[in-house]
């Protein structure tokens, strides 16, 4: 150990070496970037615009949109960099700065999906104590839990991290995500891995058990409904919510808590792309764009600015 070089910087690997793709990639990382930002700003602009929209649903609405714009923002700039430049490097200190990034708002999005769950049980199951249970107290408290739950995760995850000595820089990874890292340390990670296995156990557990027992109650009510034109729409909302939340999870699940055996450089690029980079762009359409409020809150603003004449 004496005699090892010290690693000041890494080399990140990921997706592809060949000019034309690397190319390819840049102009689809772009466009999913470009499109992420537009779709998420304008989630948050129309619901701080409309008095119509000031409501719980449309609050955590505003705030994942926020974090989604976060998320990709942590990864995507300095991908589209590395597919045009020389030398694909990133500092340590950068690369720690990274991954401390991705997890606070990988985390937070988890729970604030977790809240929206919760804001529609409310709304379904105990309407007439609504606006009492899920006042703008409630709404903060558990927004602001959640940002400081997730400093907190990320934290301790970074600076275990930050005190192992790498033996490699090379990165097969197209970020500075927490699995591939440990890869290239020196030394025994089984500490390291028991934290971050814990923190996503406990967290992810948590809060996917909070989703699923205020969706039992969900369907449970909708079940009781009886035009089927209403059990129809209410499933139709319920179906998306969960199929972004089952994904999401189950790619962060695997990502984090599979044994390394089973580890593909391919398949973790593509999990982690699914819930890093795809997700961020799809969640203001299944949850918002779809919604008739929020289309004809952006169809007023549009028309303030005659894109319509």
């Amino acid at each position: 150990m004496g005699n090892q070089t010290k690693v000041t910087e890494f080399i990140l690997l990921g997706l592809s070496n060949d000019p034309q793709m690397q190319i390819f990639l840049f102009l689809v990382f772009l466009i999913v970037y470009l499109i992420t930002l537009l779709a998420n700003m304008v989630i948050i602009l129309v619901v701080r615009t409309d008095p119509h929209l000031h409501t719980p649903m449309y609050f955590f609405l505003s705030h994942l949109s926020f974090v989604d714009i976060c998320y990709s923002s942590v990864i995507v700039p300095k991908k589209l960099w590395n597919f045009l430049a020389e030398h694909k490097t990133i500092s340590v200190h950068g690369c720690l700065a990274q991954m401390f990034f991705i997890f606070l708002p990988a985390v937070t999005e988890v729970f604030i999906l977790s809240s929206m769950a919760y804001d529609r049980y409310a709304a379904i199951c105990d309407l007439l104590c609504y606006l009492e249970t899920m006042n703008k107290g409630v709404c903060a408290l558990l927004v602001s839990g959640a940002w400081a739950i997730d400093f907190i995760d990320a934290a301790v995850n970074t600076v275990f991290a930050s005190k192992l000595p790498f033996c490699g820089n090379l990165i097969s990874h197209f970020s500075c995500e927490l699995p591939p890292l440990l890869q290239l340390s020196c030394t025994d990670t089984l500490t390291s891995h028991m934290v971050v296995f814990t923190s996503v156990v406990i967290l992810g557990s948590a809060s996917f058990l909070f989703t699923l027992v205020s969706y039992i109650h969900i369907l449970s009510a909708i079940l009781k409904i009886c035009s089927m034109e209403g059990r129809r729409k209410a499933f139709s909302t319920c179906s998306s919510h969960l199929i972004v939340v089952g994904m999401l999870y189950l790619a962060a699940f695997f990502q984090y808590t599979k044994p390394s055996s089973v580890s593909s450089v391919l398949l973790d690029e593509m999990f982690s792309l699914q819930y890093s980079i795809l997700t961020p762009m799809l969640n203001p359409i299944i949850y918002s764009l779809k919604n008739k409020e929020v289309k004809t809150a952006v169809g007023k603003i549009l028309g303030k600015f005659n894109f319509f004449k």
